[in-house]
C-alpha cells in the first residue's frame, strides 16, 4: 500500500521556504560584500597614507612627490578622485611630515544608503620624521 495523501499536501512547501529565505540570505550576502569593500578602501587609505609620508620623509621629496605617490596607490582602487589629502611639511619647528586622508562613505559605497553606511567618513593618517633635520 502506497501512501501519497500527505506529499499533495506539500507540494509547492518547497517553493514558499525558499522565497521566505532567500532575501535573508541575499541581504547576508550583500552586508558582506559591502562590508569587505568598505574594509578594502580603509586598507587602501591606510597604505596610501604610509606610502605618501615615506616619500615625504625622504630628503629632498616635497608635497608634490607625497601627491602623486599617494595618487599612484589610490588608483588600481578607483580612489584617486574621491578621496581629500592634507599634506604637512616638515619645519625646523616640526621635523615630521604628515599625511592625512578621507573619503565620505557615500561616495565609495556600493549599495549607496541601502544599510545605512552612508554617513561618515573613513579617515586614514599618517606621521613620519623627516630625514636629516
Amino acid at each position: 500500500m502506497i501512501r501519497t495523501r500527505g506529499k499533495k499536501q506539500r507540494r509547492g512547501a518547497a517553493a514558499v521556504e525558499m522565497a521566505l529565505v532567500m532575501p535573508v540570505l541575499f541581504l547576508m550576502l550583500f552586508g558582506i560584500i559591502e562590508f569587505g569593500w568598505m574594509l578594502s578602501v580603509q586598507n587602501s587609505l591606510v597604505n596610501a597614507a604610509r606610502e605618501g609620508a615615506r616619500t615625504g620623509a625622504l630628503l629632498g621629496y616635497g608635497a608634490e612627490d607625497m601627491q602623486e605617490r599617494i595618487t599612484e596607490v589610490l588608483t588600481p582602487m578607483g580612489l584617486q578622485d574621491k578621496v581629500s589629502v592634507t599634506l604637512t611639511e616638515a619645519t625646523d619647528g616640526n621635523p615630521s611630515v604628515g599625511v592625512e586622508l578621507s573619503v565620505q562613505r557615500s561616495q565609495i559605497s556600493l549599495l549607496q544608503n541601502f544599510f545605512g553606511f552612508s554617513d561618515g567618513t573613513l579617515q586614514a593618517r599618517c606621521w613620519m620624521r623627516k630625514e636629516g633635520m
